[in-house]
């Protein structure tokens, strides 16, 4: 007899609370472990895992100041929103760079991708959206972006992100997302894709 697997549930999504913060960095930080840009970034892996949580800390931390962050109710997977304009910039640049300073590629990254990022229209952007090891491929991303894509074509407000694997890339192309530009190409490392998505009326 074939015992068929049933599909894979997927936990409720909800808005996080501050005190979450350090449980989501956590996860994040386990979640790019083998992200090919954040590997090119930091290429030693033991300080990739050291270091990781704190560089993208400051975006988590501008997103619970100024935006939102949207996870799994297990914790599991986790969004992070900005709305653009809205943080300091400058303020989350030198964040960034001080969580691993001296290493230049942070700057690298940060100043290719600024150079794309728009700058002429409001928007929502997604610096990182994340599902824990083991848990990718179970609609967990997809759960986390719906509900944002449905509030951005109720306002008539466009979203943008820089996708840093062909698989995500796929992911945000179902979801209405085009390629904004020219790919970013970090030197001898991945690529990145610029993306950005209309809303629907």
């Amino acid at each position: 007899m074939t015992v068929q697997q049933s599909a894979a549930v997927v936990p409720e999504v909800r808005r996080a609370v501050p005190e979450e913060r350090d449980a989501i960095g956590r996860l994040i930080g386990e979640s790019f472990q083998a992200d090919p840009v954040s590997s090119w970034v930091f290429p030693d892996e033991e300080r990739r895992r050291v270091v990781q949580p704190r560089f993208f800390g400051a975006y988590l931390d501008a997103a619970l100041r100024d935006g939102w962050v949207d996870v799994t109710d297990d914790l599991s997977a986790a969004a992070l929103w900005l709305p653009v304009p809205s943080a300091d910039d400058e303020d989350l640049g030198e964040r960034l760079s001080a969580a691993d300073p001296g290493n230049e590629r942070t700057r690298i990254v940060g100043e290719l991708t600024g150079r794309v990022h728009p700058a002429d229209r409001a928007h929502y952007y997604l610096p990182v959206i994340v599902a824990a090891p083991g848990r990718q491929g179970q609609g967990r991303g997809r759960a986390l972006l719906a509900p944002v894509m449905d509030r951005c074509d109720r306002e008539g407000t466009p979203a943008y992100l820089e996708a840093s694997s062909e698989r995500s890339k796929a992911l945000y192309e179902r979801l209405g997302f085009t390629l904004l530009g020219d790919v970013i190409r970090l030197p001898e490392g991945p690529r990145m894709w610029p993306m950005w998505r209309e809303p629907r009326s």
